[in-house]
């Protein structure tokens, strides 16, 4: 059997250590149980940001217009993507992390109408290029199933912590390559369905938005732990994605940060856009344009109107111009 080779460092048991006990504080509020609503934003945060990784160019807005079964003007191409992997991780709580034909299920839901070869492992060479540089190439296809069933026996038998045991999966999975295409969105998924079985929370915690966000930083920490031949590099990079998720994730309600906010000073909208953005709010006290288009994938326009918007019912005031403008609690109405 394949041994995965890892360096568990000093930033890595850091971040677990900050990870468990961010979860111990969510699971006590148990506002996240309760809160369905932000758990499907989430949800499609997720699915938008793993497709935006592979140039889906599709918007968080144009995402769930598809969901909702509403027409969206797009490739069919990446409509396609989008109905597919909201597939794959509606059933995410139904696979075994460690069952080869669960593994097979969840690939045939992504690459299902976009590839001959959904739900099967691949039968040819595969590499990945950048222009015509060969920045990676898989492994041997004849060798995969065998790769895959290793990896999964070792997953299944160490005693790793999940969290450490999930990206280097994650990790090995890319280094397979075991399909012609979806192998990034399969490993990320597979990833988030490890932690899920270790803490259900995290089965809807958008970790695909942080890794969307730093997209550099995940090619580099790929090509690194690839280098080295050890994942050290790209665990502690998925472990960061993690926690800045967590971080992104709201433990107070809106009316505990805005005690005067009604319902009839927002609409509906007005107000689930507040909530994307408050847990930002809550930390740091203030927000730029630039992250709460991250935060909500809404427009430049969009995100102006609304942050004009609570600014002018002063629930936020604005400091600077131009691009140096940022927006922050109003402290006087909260």
């Amino acid at each position: 059997m394949k041994m995965p080779v890892y360096t568990i460092s000093a930033k890595t048991i850091d971040l677990v250590a900050r990870i468990a006990e961010k979860l111990g504080e969510l699971r006590a509020s148990a506002e996240y149980s309760r809160n369905l609503r932000l758990r499907k934003i989430n949800r499609l945060r997720s699915i938008q940001s793993s497709l935006a990784i592979e140039n889906n160019t599709l918007s968080l807005g144009q995402v769930t217009d598809i969901i909702n079964g509403k027409r969206v003007l797009g490739s069919p191409r990446e409509i396609q993507e989008v109905k597919n992997a909201y597939q794959a991780y509606e059933h995410l709580l139904e696979y075994d992390p460690y069952k080869t034909r669960d593994f097979l299920k969840a690939h045939q839901f992504i690459a299902s109408g976009l590839v001959n070869d959904a739900g099967k492992f691949r039968k040819q060479g595969v590499g990945v290029f950048a222009g015509a540089t060969l920045i990676h190439a898989g492994a041997k296809h004849q060798q995969v199933p065998q790769l895959i069933a290793d990896l999964f026996a070792w997953a299944e038998k160490t005693d790793l912590h999940p969290l450490i045991k999930s990206s280097i999966v994650h990790f090995e999975i890319e280094n397979i390559h075991p399909f012609i295409d979806g192998n990034g969105r399969i490993g990320r998924l597979w990833q988030t369905l490890i932690l899920s079985k270790w803490n259900e929370l995290l089965a809807w915690l958008p970790v695909e938005t942080a890794v969307h966000e730093n997209q550099q930083g995940y090619y580099d920490a790929l090509r690194t732990s690839e280098q080295t031949a050890n994942s050290e590099a790209f665990i502690e990079f998925m472990l960061q994605a993690v926690w800045q998720a967590l971080q992104e994730f709201p433990q107070r309600k809106i009316t505990d940060i805005f005690p005067d906010i009604t319902t009839d000073k927002l609409t509906k909208t007005e107000r689930e856009f507040l909530e994307q953005i408050v847990a930002h709010l809550d930390r740091n006290g203030e927000i730029t344009n630039y992250r709460a288009q991250l935060l909500t994938n809404k427009s430049d326009d969009s995100v102006k109107r609304y942050l004009s918007k609570f600014a002018a019912i002063g629930l936020l005031r604005i400091e600077g111009q131009n691009k140096g403008r940022k927006y922050l609690i109003n402290r006087k109405k909260a």
